[in-house]
Parts: structure tokens; sequence; C-alpha cells
């Protein structure tokens, strides 16, 4: 394959994007807290539709169980089975709607033929009351360290820290991976989860099958930011599969403010008898549960650690992006996979509004991806789809996520499966997989798991040396 057909970032196309999205990107507001409960959502997008209607307003999102569900039913239904199709978009008509498309998403239309279908748009982002009292808290008392926003933040708890983002495009596009980082999820959660890749001949593999326990410590109802300890997320997991990777541990703790707290991993290794802290195992490390095919900084399109990009705001725009995707989980992982592909038939894609942040390698420092493109939906600040090129301004992976309705924590909207497409090696993974299968249909337990469990210490005291 000749790689250099899909190298399109020149300083040329950057700037072509930039006046194109110039035109569309609204003024950013002063920091008003009174604007979240008036021409903003409480989490910062705006509560009014678009001028023809195909993007709703904001009514509150989705906060309704369904009638007669419960948590052993494991999987949510579909809440908008009923609706029809809008269109469908692929190679042949992808020029109608290409300033609606991803990079990423028309190259594999030309590539491989992809196919996206496209439903009416529902804006079910919610999360409870407390959260948004948190968040218009947030928009006064919240401030990047002086060192530059890319760093951290102080003075945030409890809700997205930057619901109204900086007015200068290099500090608000760093703000925004922050809102990311720290995106409502619930306060805390159990479940079973996979990870799946598919070779460039379309052979499917389970790279990584394992329990994830989460404890969003920036979350804790009832909280404050004078007891805030800096961690925004603390995470176990125990691997169940495969054959290799059975009884594999992890612990990551994830803060807010890198210049007094570093993000750290330890792992557990029983075939080794040892446990170890792992500073590589971050950053553009190939990750183990991606069977090292894609990063450690991949996870959910962009994960941990912020310091090593520039950052910067190029605008608003409405886009074409997975979204309200729970007939996806009804199916299994081989309903699912498809040769170079999701399984079109399957995935929901729907017109909404998003932050496009784009990251070049800071002077000094080094990533395999040299330049990311990031698309935030505004009302979760969920990463829904992501574009990389490499050192030689090649096109390389296009990443999408589809969202989840869980009304149960609640959050109406909630980031889930992410598929990672390298359109180099013509291979994808699927991580966070969330299948209607054994053993990963189990039910999502809600609450803070066992503490011991993201303890290094405990992890350590159980290794046979």
């Amino acid at each position: 394959m000749n790689r250099r057909k899909f190298g399109i970032m020149g300083a040329s196309s950057l700037a072509a994007l930039s006046a194109y999205m110039g035109g569309i990107r609204p003024a950013l507001a002063a920091a008003d807290p009174n604007l979240l409960k008036t021409t903003l959502m409480p989490m910062g997008g705006e509560r009014a539709g678009n001028a023809d209607g195909s993007i709703p307003a904001w009514n509150g999102g989705l906060t309704q169980i369904p009638t007669g569900w419960k948590p052993s039913d494991g999987l949510m239904p579909d809440f908008f089975a009923d609706d029809k199709k809008l269109y469908s978009v692929d190679a042949s008509n992808m020029e109608q709607y290409a300033d609606k498309l991803a990079e990423g998403t028309k190259l594999m239309m030309q590539k491989y033929g992809f196919r996206i279908d496209v439903y009416p748009t529902h804006r079910t982002a919610s999360a409870p009351q407390w959260v948004y009292d948190n968040i218009a808290t947030n928009v006064t008392a919240a401030a990047t360290v002086p060192k530059g926003a890319k760093y951290g933040f102080t003075g945030a708890f409890g809700g997205v820290p930057f619901p109204i983002l900086d007015k200068d495009p290099a500090v608000a596009g760093a703000q925004a991976m922050w809102n990311h980082a720290t995106l409502w999820q619930g306060q805390a959660w159990t479940r079973a989860q996979a990870n799946y890749l598919v070779d460039s001949t379309g052979h499917l593999t389970l790279a990584a099958g394992y329990k994830q326990y989460a404890d969003f410590l920036y979350y804790l109802k009832g909280g404050t930011v004078a007891d805030y300890k800096g961690l925004y997320a603390k995470y176990f997991v125990k691997f169940l599969a495969p054959a290799s990777m059975v009884g594999q541990e992890s612990i990551d703790w994830f803060p807010t403010n890198m210049l007094q707290t570093p993000e750290r991993v330890w792992s557990y290794l029983p075939g080794q008898g040892r446990m170890r802290e792992d500073p590589n195992l971050t950053y553009d490390t190939p990750a183990p549960s991606f069977d090292d095919y894609a990063n450690s900084d991949e996870y959910d399109i962009f994960y941990g650690a912020l310091d090593r990009y520039d950052w910067k705001l190029v605008g608003k725009k409405e886009m074409l992006v997975p979204y309200n995707n729970n007939k996806l989980y009804h199916a299994t992982a081989q309903e699912g996979h498809m040769k170079h592909f999701l399984n079109p038939d399957l995935v929901r894609w729907e017109l909404h509004r998003v932050w496009v942040i784009d990251a070049v390698v800071a002077p000094g420092k080094r990533n395999v991806l040299h330049h990311r493109r990031i698309y935030l939906d505004e009302d979760t600040w969920t990463a829904c789809l992501g574009d990389s090129w490499d050192a030689q301004g090649n096109y390389w992976r296009h990443g999408t996520t589809t969202i989840e309705n869980r009304p149960d924590i609640p959050a109406g909207a909630l980031f889930s499966t992410c598929a990672l497409y390298d359109l180099q090696a013509n291979h994808y993974l699927t991580e966070v997989g969330i299948w209607n299968q054994a053993p990963y249909n189990q039910e999502v337990v809600l609450g803070i798991p066992p503490l011991q469990l993201f303890n290094p210490q405990a992890m350590a005291a159980q290794a046979q040396y």
C-alpha cells in the first residue's frame, strides 16, 4: 500500500480547516455560571437546537429507567428501536456530506466500502442535579495550573471543570480535554469487558477479557474540593482471558494536577510472581490489553496525560457521529465485527455538535501519533471520533466511540465501546467491548468496589516471589 496517499495534513490543509470552521465557530461565552441555566445546558452544550431542527433542543436528557427493567437484566434496551433510518452515507455519496464527516470516516468509505446509517438525533445526556450544581460552581472556581493548561487544573470538583471554555484557543483545547478526562460516568462501578482484534484478513481474536473496577474519586457525592486528594479516577483490572493473561492484574491512578501527582500504573504478573510499578505503561507505549496493536493513550480515543502535546481548540461544528448505540451491545462479538469495521447494520449515527481539538507533539516531546484531531460531543465531552497522523504527515488511525444509554447511573449518554482502525496496517481493535455473550454480559454493579482493590500494597501482598 502506498501510505503517501493518506498524507493529507500539510500546513495548507490545516489552515483551510481552521478557516472553514472559523465561519461557524460560536464566540466563546464569558465565564458566567448563569449561562448554564439559560443558553447552555448544565454540561456546557448549547441548549437550543440548530437552525433546521435536525439537532433538537436539549430537554433534560434520558433519565427514565425502562418499566420492568432490573439490574440483573444486564443490558439496557435499545431506547430508539422504532426510529426509521434517515439516510446512509458511503463512498458513492460521501461528498454530499463531506463537511459532516471525519477524515478517517471518509477514508474508510473509500478504502474498505464502509457505510454509516444516520438516524434522528436524540440528545440523551444527563447527570444528577448535584453534578450540575458542582459544574456551575466550577465555572468560576476552576483554574489551570500556572505552567500551562495541559499540566492540570485546581479548584474544581464533582463536575467537568471547564463547561465554558477560555477565549484563548491554546488554553481552551487543553481545557476541553480535561473535560473529556473527567466526564461524568457515575461515581463508581464494576463491569466485565472485552477487547477484540480483527487482523487484516478479517480474523477475529479476543485480545483481552477482563473485569474492570472503577472508582471516580472526583465524583464523590457530598465531597468538596477541600477534601479532594487530586486523583480523578482509580481503576483495577483483573484479566479473565486469554489463557496467557489469566490472573494478571493492573492498577491505574489518574491525577488532575500532573505537577503535584504523576499518573501511576502498577501490574501484577502471576507467571513471574511479582508486582511492579510500571511508569512505561503510559503515553505511546503499546498496551498489553490491545495485544500491543495500539498504544496506552488510545483508550477512549485519548487517555491519560496531556503534556506531550500542544492543544488547540479549532472550533465547533455539526458532525455525524456514533450515538445512542444500545442496539450494538445486544449483538455478540461475532455479529458485531466485520472484516474491516464494526457491522454498520448495528451502529447508529446521528448529527450532533462537537468541539474539534487539534493536538501536535510539543517541542522536545515525542509520540508516534504526531498529530491528532479529536471530536468532543458538546453535551457529554465524550470523544466521539478521532483522527491521527504519523510524523511524515500520513494518515494513520481513526477512532470511533459508540455512546451507550444508561439512565440507571444516571448517565443518559455514557461513552462505551471504542473502535480503533489502523488504515496503514489494515486491522482494527475494539476496546471496552460490551457484547451480549458470557461472561461479558454480566450486570453492571453500581457502587464503590472494595477499596483494597486499588491499593498497590495489597496487590504486592498477594504476589509470590
